[in-house]
């Protein structure tokens, strides 16, 4: 109970009717889990007991209610009822436009290309699936080989490219790095044949602009999650082609081994997995909004329970905060590309023929991609590998610009065979692995060269200004 913060408000110490239906909620809680303990369970079917029963205890917590929380029910007495009628008025509102869930940020707050992806670059290249911008230099010379990112297909490529000091791409274009980035499209029914051989396709198109753009035979790429699938994907076809035009490669918060236990994993039966791909492809697109919700529905005390009290029972408007932002600017996923993803569920991507070398980041509280999963890729690669665990969660993991001093990463400069091995050994360094990220980048770019004046070249030149068209869709 101590870590537990539904339960921080004195008046659950303090006051004896609290005090009881706290310690009572608690005890019944435990005595779910020990009926789950005890029943006996193969250990994959006592997890998803285990996740159902949270789902239930969860959403029945007593500071769900408004005769449950001491905070809403003081705030409806020293408002006169007036915090009630705020909720109700969210709540309808949600409903309305929010799919039924609890917003979770305030969205007039920002504006992509206003006070979001605001780093200066262009357009250079453009086909049907995605946009290829180049980012301008704030540096006098650059590193000759350039830096490609991949972003998830299933969220804009932004999260890259938060607001002003907390963006990834503008911290290593002020590196010195030559840096692009994809901008997908977001898909409607007419691409419901897009799959992940159409996704790689684009990125082969796209690193060739890169390459003849910044006069360099080979590039740094750079894949997080779903785009690190496609990251590793791309480099076992051009492995196996024995085609060297990635010299390095980083996997974000990408877990390519499918076989190791995750919240995502726990119920992909065959028939689940049959069922998502029907509906899909009914439709032509998994819907943005589906997948937000079924991943607010693996940590509910976190993404949805927070935002119900503070929206409904207490009457306050959601806080604004970029990274929610972004995660609510949803995109769709074609059929298609669905249905390969589903397919790598339970199983392992080959990348023992991949020489490159690769940095593999992962966050130590990352409930989509866990870090031993992550840890996987490091084994599975032929070339030299650094692994870096950050001390934050899934997207935190990501965004962790220098400066903040709670931030640390655990490394270890010696190879191990399983993640605990690397976890006995791994020392913790305070700051933001951005920054041990750039060395390593830099040993990985080659000499430096005067800056361009502006983004593009001759056959490649800069359209509209970053962040493009793509993303607004």
């Amino acid at each position: 109970m101590d870590n537990d913060k539904r339960f921080t408000d004195p008046a659950w110490q303090d006051n004896p009717f609290y005090r009881t239906w706290m310690q009572t909620y608690l005890a019944w809680c435990k005595g779910l889990g020990q009926l789950v303990d005890n029943a006996g369970l193969e250990a994959a079917d006592a997890q998803r007991a285990r996740f159902g029963l949270g789902l239930l205890t969860d959403a029945l917590a007593p500071t769900n209610t408004l005769l449950g929380n001491p905070a809403a029910l003081r705030k409806f007495f020293d408002t006169g009822g007036a915090s009630a009628v705020r909720g109700l008025t969210h709540m309808l509102e949600d409903i309305a436009s929010n799919h039924g869930m609890p917003a979770q940020v305030d969205k007039s707050a920002f504006k992509v290309g206003g006070n979001l992806a605001c780093t200066s670059g262009a357009v250079v290249f453009k086909n049907e699936v995605l946009e290829l911008i180049q980012y301008t230099s704030m540096t006098p010379t650059v590193y000759r080989r350039p830096l490609l990112a991949i972003p998830p297909q299933i969220n804009k490529f932004y999260v890259l490219d938060l607001a002003p000091g907390r963006s990834l791409l503008e911290f290593l274009v002020r590196s010195g790095l030559q840096t692009f980035v994809l901008s997908w499209r977001n898909p409607t029914s007419a691409q419901r044949d897009w799959g992940l051989d159409t996704y790689i396709g684009a990125i082969l198109e796209a690193i060739d602009a890169v390459r003849d753009i910044t006069a360099s035979t080979d590039v740094n790429v750079m894949g997080a999650c779903s785009g690190g699938l496609s990251t590793a994907l791309l480099l076992a076809k051009l492995a196996a082609a024995k085609d060297a035009r990635v010299h390095a490669a980083t996997f974000m918060v990408t877990a390519l081994d499918g076989g190791l236990e995750s919240q995502l994993g726990l119920f992909a039966s065959p028939a689940a997995i049959e069922a998502a791909r029907l509906r899909s492809r009914q439709k032509g697109v998994l819907e943005g909004h589906e997948l937000a919700q079924a991943f607010a529905w693996l940590r509910p005390n976190d993404l949805i329970w927070p935002y119900w009290v503070n929206n409904y029972l207490l009457g306050e408007d959601p806080r604004a905060f970029d990274i929610l932002y972004w995660n609510n600017d949803t995109t769709n996923l074609p059929a298609r590309l669905h249905s390969d993803f589903l397919d790598l569920l339970g199983s392992t991507i080959d990348l023992s023929a991949v020489g490159v070398d690769t940095y593999v980041l992962a966050g130590v509280t990352d409930h989509i991609t866990p870090w031993r999963s992550c840890y996987a890729t490091t084994q599975t690669v032929a070339g030299r590998s650094e692994f870096v665990l950050s001390s934050s969660g899934h997207v935190q993991s990501i965004i962790n610009p220098p400066g903040n001093p709670k931030a640390s990463f655990l490394l270890n400069p010696e190879p191990a065979k399983n993640p605990d091995a690397w976890l006995a050994g791994a020392q913790q360094h305070a700051g933001s692995w951005w920054e041990h990220w750039r060395t390593w980048l830099g040993e990985r770019s080659g000499r430096r060269k005067r800056a361009s004046a502006r983004p593009g070249n001759r056959r490649h030149r800069a359209g509209a200004a970053a962040p493009g068209t793509y993303v607004h869709s």
